[in-house]
C-alpha cells in the first residue's frame, strides 16, 4: 500500500512538469545546428546527424509503456505521408519516466513494428534530463522555444520540430498529438521551403560547414 501511494504522489509531481507547474527557464538563442551532433542508431551503430541536413526534421523521446504510447501510430503516418517530401522522424527511446521503456533495443524494436508498423529511424536509449543527458537533448532543452519554452524534458514524447538547415522552429509538449493540425502546419510550411534554406522565417544565417 505504501509503494502504491509512492508510486501515485511520484506520477503527479512529474506530470506537473508538461502541465505548466514547472519553473521558467531562461532559452538561449540557438547559433548553432542540431544537426552537428552524433548518435547511437537503435542497432548500435554510430550515426551521423548531419545526414538528415535539408530535411524536416521531427525529434521524439519515445517509449513503450506511457500512456502516450499510441502516438507511435500518428508518427508512423507522418512518416508514410511526408518522407517522400523531405520529412525525417527520429525516435529516441527514454527510460527517465517511471522506467516506461525497460527493453532492450531488440525488444523496443520488435515492440515498434509488431504493434505500429514502425519503419522511421529509431535509436539507441538515451537519457534526456539530468547530468547524464545526452548532448542533443542538453542542446534542445537549453533553446529558446515555442510553443513550449526551454527546460527539462516533461514526459515521454515531446516533439522537437528542425527545418531543413538545423533551426528549431517548435517544441511541443506530450500531450499535443503528432498528427496535430498545429504540428502539421509547421511541418507543411517547412516542407515548402527551399532545401536550400533560403527564405528560412527565421532569418538565421546559414550554419558554416
Amino acid at each position: 500500500m505504501v509503494r502504491f501511494w509512492i508510486t501515485l504522489v511520484v506520477t503527479i509531481l512529474s506530470l506537473s512538469a508538461f502541465q505548466g507547474c514547472a519553473p521558467a527557464v531562461q532559452g538561449v538563442k540557438q547559433e548553432e545546428s542540431v544537426l552537428r551532433f552524433r548518435v547511437k542508431s537503435l542497432a548500435g551503430e554510430e550515426v551521423d546527424l548531419a545526414k538528415y541536413q535539408g530535411k524536416v526534421v521531427m525529434i521524439v523521446n519515445v517509449a513503450s509503456k506511457c500512456g502516450y504510447t499510441g502516438q507511435y501510430e500518428q508518427l508512423q503516418e507522418l512518416h508514410e505521408k511526408y518522407a517522400s517530401q523531405g520529412l525525417a522522424v527520429l525516435g529516441f527511446p527514454c527510460n527517465q519516466f517511471l522506467g516506461q521503456e525497460p527493453g532492450s533495443a531488440e525488444e523496443i524494436q520488435t515492440f515498434c513494428r509488431k504493434n505500429y508498423g514502425v519503419t522511421f529511424d529509431m535509436f539507441a536509449k538515451v537519457e534526456v534530463n539530468g547530468e547524464n543527458a545526452c548532448e542533443l537533448y542538453k542542446f534542445l532543452t537549453s533553446l529558446d522555444t515555442n510553443p513550449k519554452g526551454a527546460g527539462k524534458i516533461g514526459w515521454n514524447f515531446e516533439k522537437f520540430l528542425i527545418d531543413r538547415r538545423g533551426m528549431v522552429v517548435a517544441r511541443f509538449g506530450p500531450g499535443t498529438k503528432p498528427n496535430a493540425p498545429e504540428i502539421v502546419a509547421i511541418i507543411e510550411r517547412e516542407l515548402a521551403k527551399d532545401p536550400t534554406g533560403n527564405g528560412d522565417s527565421q532569418g538565421i544565417a546559414p550554419i558554416a560547414e
